[in-house]
């Protein structure tokens, strides 16, 4: 069905090409998953597919690809609407229309299909994606995994024979992966579509794959073949696998389901011995009533995440720093005649990492707005560092707080990733290369000389949030981190997190990642419908959770194990 000979990709101005060398094929009805490091190539190698690359894109594409038969060098994207259905990282850049129950039709309308079979395609597919509570709400006012859902239903509704989906889950809570992903396989099963598909959070996907293309580094030759083949070779690869990997498990386990049934020697060894305790506290994720986080070190001043004026220098104030870093009281919050968050009471210490955690649309995106002061509570008090957000200034209000939002565009207007550091180091008076360092550390190999928007969605994210880093704001607010990054970057995220926390710096991040919440946070806080549900330790809440708990909880139940790294201390 699809065809790649002897591909080769180079961008305009670029040295080398972005991906080369792909000679491989994807039958009819399989559902193939592209895996790698951020940056690689993999995202160009699914424009090739759909026409987007070189046609919109530009540069030089060499070698062949076709799909269903057409040559995509000398079909545009439009001559390929009908056979091809694309959904990229960036679900707002995809909509063409206002309302949900629109966006699922414009896409048939195109086609010219009779109003009949398009009526009865939008009901299925509102039906199948938990849609129809919103079939005539404003996309504008959906949450990022609401919007996500909503540009896979619009592709699913022309019926293509070719699904090509960049990063389809990187927005959706636990329970809507999965039956995103229970939809996709039910094509490829049942209708034999073919599905070409690639995605970080390999914990989520890997187990559907019928073959995986790793792309090992930029450039380099595809590794094709079955899922636990490539999985014992990959650079990246989920929890399970890992835990495999240092277990010696053969042939590597792709499912929690597999784990478990090997894992009966693993839990005999981690069992508590007599009079001893199984498992210490990990580093990094005291207990909710740990000992007082140090206090905070001196750091540049901190700016509004949004905006690019220097800020002022402070005058010396003689009052002790506040001791909790962020307070919320019977907070509620209506938008758009829709209650997003109900009597929320939160407070935020020194040095505390909080994951908020819950389904698409529970109000977490809206906590964090207001905490910054983009949101205006309907009732309730929040004060973050003694201020009240929506009240303050920006110059002062920077003092305080900064956010990492959830599309990193909205942060970044400059030409170059040169040009951007430089602002931001200015902006928080930090010294000249700082935010360039952060970006390094975060994800080697971004070119300062590269625009943006041409940086791949995980890039993109990387540079945003360095941006916001470099003032060091004393509470940190990230609005999912983790999306587009792959596992060696959430790694290095986490490692940065934990040093800004162990500095007395407060962190919430609302994440869909069940696996970064056990790697970093301290606390976890569950909503529901705009209500807190849950909180309290990172492990007495995700181990109680079905929806949330990570792999290696599920593999190693009842012990109360949440990382693979724990595991591994503990055995060594």
């Amino acid at each position: 069905m699809i065809r790649f000979e002897n591909v080769s990709v180079t961008y305009d101005g670029a040295a080398e090409p972005t991906v080369q060398g792909m000679d491989f094929e994807v039958p009819e009805g399989e559902l193939v998953l592209l895996v790698g490091p951020s940056g690689v190539g993999k995202s160009t190698l699914l424009g090739a597919v759909s026409g987007l690359v070189p046609h919109f894109t530009g540069g030089t594409l060499r070698g062949r690809v076709t799909v269903a038969g057409r040559d995509t060098r000398t079909h545009k994207p439009r001559e390929l609407a009908d056979v091809v259905g694309t959904v990229g990282q960036d679900p707002l850049s995809h909509f063409v229309t206002d309302t949900v129950e629109d966006e699922l039709a414009y896409g048939m309308e195109s086609l010219g299909l009779a109003p009949d079979v398009m009526r009865r395609r939008v009901e299925e597919t509102l039906d199948l994606l938990g849609l129809a509570d919103l079939r005539a709400r404003s996309i504008a006012t959906l949450s990022g995994g609401q919007q996500q859902r909503v540009a896979i239903g619009s592709v699913l509704t022309p019926h293509p024979r070719v699904l090509v989906l960049d990063e389809p889950t990187s927005a959706l809570d636990p329970a809507a992966a999965e039956e995103v992903l229970a939809v996709l396989q039910r094509l490829v099963h049942d209708l034999g579509t073919t599905v070409l598909m690639a995605e970080h959070r390999l914990e989520r996907v890997v187990q559907y794959a019928d073959r995986l293309v790793l792309l090992p580094s930029l450039a380099a030759p595809p590794v094709i073949g079955a899922p636990a083949e490539v999985m014992a070779v990959s650079p990246v690869y989920p929890p399970v696998v890992d835990l495999g990997r240092l277990a010696d498990w053969a042939p590597l386990p792709l499912t929690v389901r597999d784990a478990r049934r090997r894992a009966e020697d693993l839990r005999d060894r981690l069992a508590p011995k007599e009079g001893g305790e199984q498992r210490e506290q990990p580093q990094g994720t005291p207990g909710r009533h740990a000992s007082t986080p140090p206090a905070p070190v001196s750091t540049p001043k901190p700016r509004r995440w949004f905006t690019r004026t220097p800020v002022p220098a402070r005058p010396a104030d003689p009052t002790p720093p506040s001791p909790t870093a962020a307070e919320v009281r019977a907070l509620s919050v209506t938008r758009d005649r829709v209650q997003a968050l109900r009597h929320v009471d939160l407070t935020v210490t020194p040095g505390e990492t909080i994951a908020l955690m819950g389904r698409n649309g529970a109000g977490k995106s809206t906590l964090l707005n207001t905490l910054v002061g983009l949101v205006k509570p309907t009732s309730g008090r929040v004060r973050v560092g003694g201020a009240e957000p929506h009240r303050t200034p920006p110059g002062e209000l920077v003092h305080h707080v900064g956010l990492v939002p959830q599309e990193p565009r909205d942060l970044l207007y400059a030409d170059t990733v040169a040009a951007e550091c430089t602002a931001a180091d200015q902006d928080a008076g930090a010294e000249a290369g700082t935010c360039r360092a952060l970006v390094t550390e975060l994800l080697p190999g971004i070119p300062d000389d590269a625009h943006p928007r041409d940086l791949s969605e995980g890039q993109r994210l990387t540079l945003a949030l360095a941006v916001v880093l470099t003032a060091r704001p004393p509470l940190l607010l990230l609005d999912e981190p983790t999306r587009g990054l792959d596992y060696a970057a959430k790694a290095r995220l986490v490692t940065l997190l934990r040093d800004l926390a162990a500095h007395g710096h407060a962190i919430v991040l609302a994440t869909h990642d069940v696996e970064l919440a056990a790697e970093l946070a301290h606390r976890v806080i569950l909503l529901a419908e705009g209500e807190v549900i849950a909180d309290g330790p990172t492990a007495e809440v995700v181990v109680s959770s079905p929806s949330f708990a990570p792999q290696v909880t599920k593999i190693l139940a009842p012990q109360q194990w949440l990382t693979v790294a724990q595991v591994r201390k503990a055995l060594s």
